[in-house]
């Protein structure tokens, strides 16, 4: 009898799945044929997201250097390390690129093929362009995946859900938006994959509110401009010609800017030591508590301390001109100093004189935070002095530290897999500092904004349905209401299991998986096996992605960095093959 696996998902996720199989095959499986169902009604390799039929106007969030589906020898597995390339080398670019999202599309669907070509012979992939509907099947035997429009189910020694970005059911808060505006003939577009959003529903010259400032807000903000046939000119363009065919979009959020810019210089010298104060051993302690452990109490001192110390490895070893005391000094009293404490604040504040060189991870995380406008115009061109310096900043080696918070926290987001469920806020901070729009984004952001065709709001954005339109308020503004027939939700569904789209994991759920605090699917952080609600893993049952506890960061992996992406694949892919080689 032939071996079966059926993955669930055939994106990037998925595509990392079969590199690792493949990588591991030859020391774990000796099996007579393996059939793998790739089930995505999309194509495999790039998935939804990273499909090829979307505009060719969207790019991807990360330097083209930045971005590989390859391990190497940074990365921490059990399994072979097979070195390949990385976007820009692969698609002969420049480094410093931000490939637009079909450049990736392509790079993603060689992987797959080069990925599949290096499976055990005798393997055979079979794509399935339909949804998986239901898995079911005994501990013990074979499971079965029922497919969308499919009588006979797929039969699989092993299933791994690699579905990616989720659809989800709209909230009590949404649900009445959306009533308000059936009611009154408005337009309420819901949180979605901005590329799949009908926008032809926002009319020329109409005001629209959008509430989010992330980066499906930069999408929103493309399609509807460039994307509508207005164009920027001039030597930097900084200035954006419209065509007359623009909504206004009138942007807010809770932080009311938008994600810092991508930092645009490299690497110089030497890099922190890290993880010094979050590493394997902290994390095995705080594993080993046995009342467990809260995210704000106990972990979220050890990832500031960390920060810091990133931080400040940089600024006095860099730029020791801009300090009163030698690095060996600092360390010394630094690693004395607890989480969080003052003596902490008061070594910083005595060794640091200029506090624009001091690490503040509150006002970075809400800098709007008790600032008041009186006027409409002084709003918009206090954001755009705000913009405008973060670019600066951002493009400038002499704050070289905020590359060493970066790296700070991508070793931080390496250690957190292991803990699995940290909550939502923690996502939202990283990718505030670390997953933010290309300068050129938000260069266009102030060209639009100068233009009038961009808007800004401010902080604390509430939304309300009244007298037959969206009225906004923000706390920046006081007694300011904007008012709209349209409003947007520029972000992504929540990925929790209770109002998924997914009928599969809608069932999972209801058949005794479980789920986190934050709604996520609960899987084992070693290697993504799916847990009931008694914490007891299905040996046949893995989960990989953004609708798990052991989610990883949204973008894509860097080249050296230890991805915790390419550690989990490896260990998922690992234990597939015992399955299957237990099943011959």
């Amino acid at each position: 009898m032939r071996h079966s696996l059926v993955i669930v998902g055939a994106g990037p996720r998925g595509t990392g799945i079969l590199e690792r199989l493949a990588a591991n095959a030859p020391e774990l499986y000796a099996g007579p044929g393996l059939d793998i169902h790739l089930v995505d009604p999309h194509p495999p390799g790039g998935g939804r997201v990273w499909r090829h039929d979307q505009s060719p106007l969207l790019w991807m969030n990360s330097q083209a250097k930045d971005v590989t589906m390859f391990t190497d020898d940074t990365v921490d597995v059990a399994g072979p390390v097979l070195p390949g390339p990385s976007l820009d080398e692969w698609a002969g670019l420049d480094g410093r690129a931000f490939a637009g999202r079909r450049e990736q599309s392509r790079y993603l669907r060689w992987v797959h093929e080069k990925a599949v070509a290096g499976l055990p012979p005798g393997t055979v992939v079979h794509h399935h362009r339909r949804r998986a509907v239901r898995v079911a099947g005994p501990h013990a035997g074979r499971q079965a995946v029922w497919l969308e429009g499919v009588t006979a189910p797929l039969a699989a020694d092993a299933v791994v859900l690699a579905q990616g970005h989720l659809d989800a059911e709209p909230d009590d808060e949404l649900r009445e938006l959306a009533a308000h505006a059936e009611r009154h003939g408005l337009v309420h577009l819901p949180p979605d994959f901005t590329a799949d959003t009908d926008l032809t529903r926002l009319a020329p010259g109409e005001p629209v509110l959008v509430r989010g400032f992330g980066l499906a807000f930069v999408d929103l903000m493309v399609l509807l401009t460039e994307g509508r046939g207005g164009r920027y000119e001039g030597d930097a363009h900084d200035t954006y010609v419209p065509s007359g065919r623009e909504p206004v979009l009138y942007v807010g959020s809770r932080r009311g800017v938008p994600y810092h810019s991508k930092i645009g210089y490299d690497w110089t010298g030497e890099p922190p030591p890290l993880p010094r104060y979050l590493g394997p051993a902290q994390i095995d302690e705080l594993l080993a508590r046995p009342g467990g452990h809260d995210f704000r109490h106990d972990v979220w001192p050890l990832i500031e301390k960390e920060l810091g110390f990133a931080h400040y490895h940089r600024l006095l070893t860099a730029h020791p001109e801009r300090a009163r005391m030698a690095w060996r000094d600092f360390e010394e009293k630094y690693d004395a100093c607890a989480p969080g404490s003052s003596e902490r604040d008061a070594l910083v504040a005595s060794a640091v004189p200029d506090p624009a060189d001091r690490l503040d991870l509150t006002a970075l995380d809400r800098p709007l935070s008790g600032v008041r406008h009186t006027s409409y115009e002084a709003l918009q061109e206090g954001l755009r002095g705000h913009i405008a310096r973060d670019l600066a900043r951002r493009h400038d080696p002499a704050h070289s530290p905020d590359l060493a918070v970066f790296l700070g926290l991508l070793s931080v987001y390496g250690q957190l897999t292991r803990l699995a469920d940290v909550g939502t806020w923690w996502h939202g901070f990283f990718s505030l500092l670390a997953s933010g729009p290309p300068g050129p984004r938000l260069r266009q952001l102030l060209a639009l904004s100068r233009a009038g065709v961009v808007r800004f709001l401010g902080a604390d954005v509430e939304v309300a349905a009244e007298g037959g339109a969206f009225r906004a308020r923000s706390a920046t503004l006081p007694g300011h209401v904007t008012e709209a027939r349209a409003l947007v939700e520029a972000r992504l569904p929540q990925p929790t299991l209770a109002r998924t789209r997914d009928p599969l994991l809608r069932a999972l759920h209801a058949e005794g998986a479980a789920a986190t605090g934050a709604g996520l699917l609960a899987v084992d952080p070693a290697d993504g096996r799916v847990l009931d609600r008694a914490g007891v893993p299905h040996p046949r049952r893995f989960a990989l992605g953004p609708h798990t506890n052991a989610r990883g960061a949204g973008a894509f992996t860097r080249p050296r960095t230890n991805s915790p992406s390419f550690r989990q694949n490896d260990a998922t892919a690992r234990a597939l093959l015992d399955i299957l080689g237990a099943a011959r």
